[in-house]
């Protein structure tokens, strides 16, 4: 039988890796990423995969299937600090990463997800719902992120297409470790996620029946500082 296509962005590590190898059990996996060097352990290691190469802040989407069941958007970015400190450049560059490829990639994959009643994950984050000091740039981004979606949904809903907006809190990364050195403060295993926690949380939503949808889940560490 057809395995179900799932196409998931920012794949060669943290969050992005886990959901990849989590739905690779089930799913021929379009496993994304910006080199071909950081994707292939990935295909090597799934049963069934291709690379889908692209730094889609630049790069036009590579060629899509017919039929998309799953998009996951888990490529993203966080940079910035104080507004009185952080010029224009950095807010261009974290807005078409965690949105404009969002957006840019979705509308690509409109037809083959309606011809599959596909699903769309928005890995968004705990700063989808509060800002903090120095961190306007990362947070107003997935405010954003989390608007798009919303919006998507309803105007999706009728063609069968669902919606997904998943927010961790501070998960174990590359760029939740580079974030707390920038804040020069010692990288505490005990209070972040595991990636394998939010790529469950994924699997949730992938696996309800096609008549439902999550559409907003958020999901944070059992232990907080």
């Amino acid at each position: 039988m057809r395995r179900p296509v799932a196409l998931v962005t920012g794949a060669s590590r943290g969050i992005g890796r886990a959901v990849a190898l989590d739905l690779g059990r089930t799913h021929h996996v379009l496993v994304g990423g910006r080199t071909m060097e950081g994707v292939a352990p990935i295909v090597a290691a799934l049963p069934s995969a291709e690379p889908f190469v692209a730094d889609l802040a630049v790069d036009p989407a590579p060629a899509l299937p017919d039929r998309l069941d799953v998009l996951v958007h888990s490529a993203g970015v966080e940079d910035g600090g104080r507004i009185a400190e952080t010029d224009r450049a950095v807010w261009e560059r974290v807005f078409a990463i965690n949105l404009f490829a969002v957006a840019d990639l979705t509308r690509a994959a409109l037809p083959a997800l309606r011809a599959a009643g596909g699903l769309v994950i928005a890995v968004n984050s705990g700063a989808g719902f509060a800002s903090a000091p120095g961190g306007a740039v990362y947070a107003a981004s997935k405010f954003a992120l989390r608007a798009f979606a919303d919006a998507l949904r309803e105007e999706e809903r009728a063609a069968g297409v669902r919606v997904t907006s998943i927010h961790p809190g501070r998960t174990d990364s590359d760029m939740q470790r580079a974030k707390v050195a920038r804040e020069g403060r010692d990288y505490d295993l005990d209070v972040v996620l595991d990636p394998a926690s939010v790529a469950a949380v994924v699997r949730t939503a992938v696996d309800l029946p096609p008549g439902g949808t999550v559409e907003t889940l958020s999901i944070r560490p059992t232990r907080i500082r």
